[in-house]
């Protein structure tokens, strides 16, 4: 996932491509409203200042909205005013949420994980199987099985399994799992993912071909790779 961060500011563009790329997100950046035009159909999200020199965020917003080709493109908007009409002003162009500074960047996280979220088109497997060499997961039965003989699954551990599988090579930190499995309000130890992690290990080590599987990730979290 792409993020562009617009603001005029420099350390709030540093601060946000800090914490963004923490999370696992590719960024980019833009200092006036004209740049943000010109890089935004690249992205998958906007964090969207509304003081901008050039072109402020709300006729960025309105454009953007207006662009059958960036129309669908996500929009937080950023704002040193935190007056209602700014706000109202700002959603009823098209922005997806609004933020008024100063902020937590825990929050923000936050909402742009929410705000991708709901972007999300449903995937048409969550009614079918999934499968990867021996390991099946039947999505409507609720089970998961490898060489036949049915796992016994924590629903932690099913959801973990599905998540990977769904997204078989992508590295997840673990803040990212914690979001997607136990949910974005769960503020928990992140140990709590590793001990699932090894649980799952286990598991799935039942057949030798699935025994290497969910990789580590050194410095990030982890990833599956299919057998």
């Amino acid at each position: 996932m792409k993020i562009l961060v617009v603001d005029d500011e420099a350390p709030i563009r540093e601060l946000l491509v800090f914490n963004l790329a923490k999370q696992g997100y590719e960024t980019d950046t833009a200092a006036d409203g004209g740049e943000a035009l010109a890089k935004a159909r690249d992205a998958d999200l906007i964090l969207l200042d509304v003081m901008l020199p050039v072109m402020d965020g709300f006729e960025v917003c309105r454009r953007l909205k207006g662009n059958q080709e960036t129309a669908a493109i996500p929009i937080i908007m950023l704002t040193a005013r935190n007056e209602e009409i700014d706000k109202v002003l700002g959603l009823e162009l098209g922005a997806d949420d609004y933020v008024a500074k100063p902020f937590s960047t825990r929050e923000l996280i936050a909402r742009v994980k929410a705000v991708l979220r709901r972007a999300q088109p449903p995937k048409a497997t969550d009614a079918m199987q999934l499968s990867a060499g021996p390991l099946v997961m039947d999505l409507n039965a609720y089970t998961a099985s490898v060489d036949g003989q049915v796992l016994a699954l924590t629903p932690k551990e099913y959801e973990l399994l599905k998540l990977f599988l769904t997204n078989a090579g992508r590295a997840f930190s673990r803040d990212e799992l914690l979001e997607k499995v136990w949910g974005y309000e769960y503020y928990g130890d992140t140990r709590t993912v590793d001990v699932h992690v090894r649980h799952l290990r286990a598991k799935l080590g039942v057949s030798p071909d699935m025994q290497d599987t969910i990789e580590t990730v050194r410095g990030v979290g982890y990833r599956f790779v299919r057998p």
